[in-house]
């Protein structure tokens, strides 16, 4: 943005001012203002009625209702009024005989529920409900039948535009680099980037889902695809309440989590603590046929043209999780808030390899490698939230202090031998091998957001984030020599120290005028890259094994602005048009960086690039709603330009063998391969005909062009996919609930092959038990068998035929939940649930 552009930006805002100010001080009107809360949740109440009578003329009656953070602004002549504040099941408030002659500010008004209501108000979400605000989509999970006794994971496959793929990588539109939040900031609950932590936290934490495609400036400027933000439940009723949830099922899982919460009128106390044991066996095949025959050196010198690699694993994880922490009132206007999120995992996963070595359809050789890795995994996250309200119409600020900090040890024990005619045969010595890896990652996190309302309709704001990560990976190989001995091979030894900094200034102000409201963001974000590779191989010796230039120590700085533009225009109190720009980038992870190879199978590795840049994109977002009766429907089409992609790209290379032998493999590696453009378009509805059926879907169309080339190899790629689901839910009679889910995600052409499409449906059934205190949930996961990943690879080299499977067959579940001390109402929301009015929320 040139200096000119802001110059203009910066004068049209001080007329805009000047002409609100002028406005405001020649009107004859007063504002009568306040907020409406629960008094015992201590939350807004939303669409709250509020109606101001003159007193000496019945008949002149004025009013509104309450926004989203149930907050009013109405104005009325010099008068004298009875306001009367209402809300549905709630005891009405009024204030009579109230002068106005100047500005009347209720301040904060407390509502309980009605005593004649009190055991009747029963309000479930009982599906999922969507709020619109300018910058993205709101998604209150509500009674997911599908996911009781599930993961976050599990939760996310059922949210409109997401999909989980079956390795649990997390995508938004089809697109996967997508940045999650948790409640806003980055957490270690998500891993430092790694989402396989999200399928160990149980789904019942989550309170709703906020997909972000069009973020604002006040959001990092992490991930292509946009952001998703799971904000996490956290009990605020007076008192001491809670639950327990208790889960069991096949393949072998069980669980136990707890959710308690003390609040008094000074303090809440609050925690979730959980411990989860799975099983979870998966398997995967690999047909690859190779157009020269080739040699392993290994194998005595065996020549083959075709290999069959069939992989089983077996995977164990023991996890215990616990958050704790405490919101302390300073006053009616100020909080701190501290927490404490601690994990420990314990996992085990053996791996089995059996490969099949042919010559045209003629059988030579097999061999047997099984792999045993131990990991014990555990993490601990500090976190400190301070918040000033300076008033009730959203004036304040807010500061955040994190720490998090994860260790990992993984160890593991690889043992090769050879078969023939299913027997073992010793004539061939394949040397063993185990492997240690200690990953220790630290995490910083400052930030300070400032929110100032402007008159009725207008906010500013402005903030500061930075964010500073270390990954130190140390990694040793051992293997056995001529006398059985394990000596530790130097040269593919290495510790990997990398550091992401990320600081970040944004400004950003909205508006609404009639039915038009707009939000222009801008945010400077500085990204330093810093990787240093200690190994006993030069950068010259290192060029030669990984057949790539490797800088072993860098530095790298980007400075970039990121503009947000994103605009909303009422057709009606239930349409409107959402337009939205935004400017992303994508920062390559440390395993994306990490130039040594896996080692888990000898014929295809995953190897990391220390070269990677940043990928910069440009995206456009038009999205329509449409709300009738019963009836609700959202649609949006979008364009994205994605310069310096990643992609990754399959080749066969040689990397050295145990004994300093090169052995001829099929690498898996990531490159910036120029130019993605993606365009798509997707579709959602909520339909509720009748009080015992809800039925809810949505599909998205995709088509991306790749452009670029690496090693001479032009990977320019022209491909369309779709992916959709559909969810139904039937009361039953005796109050049972049916819900069935079914995704399917169409076939696609990737830039070296095809893969098939993927079918998944779920069954679930709950009742409410103990006089409505308990649930009880029975649910069958894929109950086809059908997440599977079958892919076709070719290349000049070789074609290959795959199928995978992370977790084999379906699963079936039984979930018990019981509340106590806990009414059985949640906060009243507007069946609509879209909110128009307050599209400046970060």
């Amino acid at each position: 943005m040139t200096t000119k552009m802001l110059s203009t930006l910066s004068a049209a805002f001080f007329l805009f001012f000047t002409f609100s100010s002028y406005a405001q001080s020649s009107s004859k009107t007063y504002e009568i203002s306040g907020k409406v809360i629960d008094n015992e949740l201590n939350v807004p109440l939303e669409y709250a009625t509020i109606s101001i009578v003159d007193v000496n003329d019945a008949q002149n009656v004025n009013g509104g209702v309450t926004n989203s953070k149930g907050v009013f602004n109405i104005e009325v002549d010099p008068g004298t009024y009875n306001i009367i504040v209402e809300f549905i099941s709630y005891e009405t408030k009024r204030f009579n005989n109230r002068q106005v002659n100047s500005n009347l500010n209720l301040e904060t008004i407390e509502l309980g529920i009605s005593s004649d209501n009190l055991d009747e108000v029963v309000v479930r979400a009982e599906t999922t409900q969507v709020d619109i605000r300018l910058d993205k989509k709101i998604y209150n999970i509500g009674k997911d039948l599908t996911t009781a006794g599930g993961t976050v994971s599990d939760a996310l496959n059922n949210v409109p535009s997401i999909s989980v793929d079956i390795e649990g990588g997390i995508s938004l539109r089809g697109n996967d680099n997508v940045r999650i939040l948790i409640n806003g900031k980055p957490s270690a609950m998500a891993g430092f980037g790694n989402t396989d932590v999200l399928s160990q936290l149980p789904a019942e934490a989550i309170e709703r889902v906020e997909v972000i495609t069009s973020p604002s400036a006040r959001y990092d400027a992490e991930g292509t695809a946009g952001i998703i933000n799971i904000i996490l439940r956290k009990k605020e009723t007076l008192g001491f309440n809670g639950s327990v949830t208790v889960n069991g099922g096949i393949p072998e899982n069980a669980s136990i989590s707890t959710n308690l919460n003390y609040r008094t009128d000074k303090y809440n106390l609050f925690t979730t603590t959980g411990y989860r044991y799975s099983e979870s066996p998966g398997y995967g095949f690999f047909d690859t046929q190779y157009f020269e025959p080739r040699e392993d050196v290994i194998l005595d010198n065996l020549m083959y043209d075709r290999n069959i690699e069939d992989r089983d694993y077996d995977r164990i994880n023991r996890g215990f999780n616990t958050n704790v922490g405490m919101e302390y009132y300073l006053s009616d206007m100020s909080s701190i808030t501290g927490a404490i999120f601690y994990r420990i995992g314990d996992d085990r996963d053996v791996t089995n390899n059996m490969n099949d070595y042919l010559m045209g359809d003629t059988e030579l050789l097999g061999t047997n490698r099984r792999e045993i890795e131990n990991e014990e995994d555990e993490s601990i996250q500090f976190s400190l939230n301070y918040v000033k309200k300076f008033n009730n119409e959203g004036h304040e600020l807010t500061a955040d202090f994190q720490f998090e900090t994860d260790t990992e040890t993984q160890d593991a024990s690889i043992n090769e031998f050879t078969i023939y005619n299913n027997t073992e045969i010793d004539e061939i010595d394949i040397p063993s091998e185990s492997t240690l890896t200690d990953e220790d990652q630290k995490e910083y996190l400052i930030q300070a957001d400032y929110v100032l309302p402007i008159g009725e309709e207008s906010q500013f704001e402005a903030g500061y984030r930075g964010n500073f990560e270390n990954e130190v990976t140390d990694y040793k190989l051992f293997q056995e020599n001529s006398l059985g001995e394990f000596v530790l091979n130097e040269t593919q030894t290495n510790i990997f120290d990398y550091s992401e900094n990320v600081q970040a200034l944004y400004t950003q102000y909205g508006t609404k005028f009639g039915s038009f409201s707009f939000l222009l963001g801008l945010r400077l974000e500085n990204t330093n890259l810093k990787g240093e590779i200690d190994s006993e191989l030069t950068e010259e010796e290192l060029q030669e094994e990984f057949s790539f230039a490797v800088d072993t120590d860098f530095d790298n700085n980007y400075l970039g602005l990121f503009p947000t533009v994103n605009l909303i225009y009422e057709l009606g109190k239930d349409e409107n048009i959402t337009l939205g720009y935004n400017r992303r980038i994508n920062r390559p992870r440390g395993w994306y960086i990490n130039p040594f190879p896996s080692r888990s199978s000898r014929n295809n590795i995953f190897q990391g690039n220390p070269n990677l840049n940043p990928a910069f994109s440009n995206a456009f977002d038009l999205g329509y709603l449409k709300k009738w009766e019963k009836f609700t429907l959202t649609s949006s089409v979008y364009f994205q330009r994605e310069t310096d992609a990643f992609q990754r790209v399959q080749e066969e290379v040689f990397i050295s063998g145990p004994s300093g032998q090169q052995i001829e493999v099929i690498r898996s590696i990531p490159f910036n391969l120029a130019t993605n453009d993606r365009m798509g378009g997707e579709l959602g509805f909520l339909y509720n005909p009748a009080d015992w059926l809800r039925l809810n879907g949505s599909v998205n169309v995709f088509r991306f062009k790749l452009d670029g080339e690496f090693n001479g190899t032009d990977y320019s790629q022209d491909n369309s996919s779709w992916f959709g689901r559909f969810s139904s839910k039937v009361t039953l009679p005796l109050k049972i609930d049916w819900q069935t889910n079914l995704f399917y995600r169409g076939p696609s052409d990737e830039i070296q092959g095809t893969q098939e499409g993927i079918l998944n449906v779920d069954l679930a059934f709950s009742k409410e038990i103990l006089n409505e205190r308990a649930t009880l949930s029975l649910n069958v996961r894929d109950i086809f068998n059908g997440r599977k990943r079958n892919s076709s690879t070719t290349t000049e080299f070789f074609s290959q035929e795959s199928e995978f499977q992370w977790r084999q067959g379906q699963s079936v579940n039984v979930s018990f939940i019981y509340r106590f001390n806990q009414q059985k109402r949640e906060q009243r929301r507007n069946d609509s649930d879209q909110d128009f009015e307050e599209g400046f929320e970060g």
